[in-house]
């Protein structure tokens, strides 16, 4: 009787075969595919570097440019200051020097005053005043007087009241010009401001007691 349990050869050998060409191991991978894929990866990468160091030439390129700014700014900072310092201790040079006529006429005035008639000293002492007020217009700077104009507290300095027959609150007097420079006050004119006068004390009172 025939053993059921065996299998034939021929049987086994087309099982093999069959495993064989389901796991397809004879198949090697595709190496041209492979190198592809390397390349490409390898492109990307060197891409990736590129750009990394295109990043980073920017950043050096813009930090060199902000530090070149930042020394810039302190030296405009330190030639402002400096500028500042020689406007405060020099700006009044050129106003100095068109004074400096002024003082030697002046001067020359004072040194010749025994020497001449006082009339001629003060027609000098005059025209040392014109010279003056000229220079000071030169540079902007103007005298205003007040006497016979309503008293204006935003360009009078009032010292004092005085009984007058003019209209109460008129200057009558002035013991300082005022000046301005450039249509800015630079100080108030002092003055005398009129008041009406008082009533004179007359007869006709009480007579005193035992008259």
């Amino acid at each position: 009787m025939p053993d059921d349990a065996q299998v034939p050869p021929e049987a086994a050998v087309d099982e093999v075969k069959g495993v064989e060409e389901e796991l397809d191991v004879s198949t090697p991978p595709d190496a041209e595919a492979m190198q592809k894929k390397i390349a490409q990866l390898e492109a990307q990468l060197e891409e990736s570097f590129k750009r990394a160091r295109e990043t980073n030439d920017r950043l050096k390129d813009t930090h060199e440019r902000l530090l070149r700014t930042a020394a810039e700014f302190d030296n405009f900072k330190k030639r402002a200051l400096k500028e500042k310092e020689d406007v405060q201790k020099f700006g009044i040079e050129r106003l100095l020097k068109d004074f400096l006529p002024v003082m030697d006429n002046l001067e020359r005035a004072l040194d010749h005053a025994e020497q001449h008639d006082p009339k001629q000293v003060i027609e000098g002492v005059r025209l040392v005043q014109k010279l003056f007020e000229t220079t000071l217009a030169k540079h902007g700077v103007t005298a205003f007087s007040a006497v016979g104009k309503p008293f204006d507290p935003s360009v009078h300095e009032a010292l004092m009241q005085q009984e007058s027959d003019a209209p109460p609150g008129t200057v009558v007097s002035e013991m300082a010009r005022g000046y301005k420079l450039n249509d800015r006050l630079v100080r108030p004119a002092a003055v005398v401001v009129a008041k009406p006068r008082t009533p004179e004390s007359g007869g006709g009172g009480v007579p005193p007691a035992g008259a």
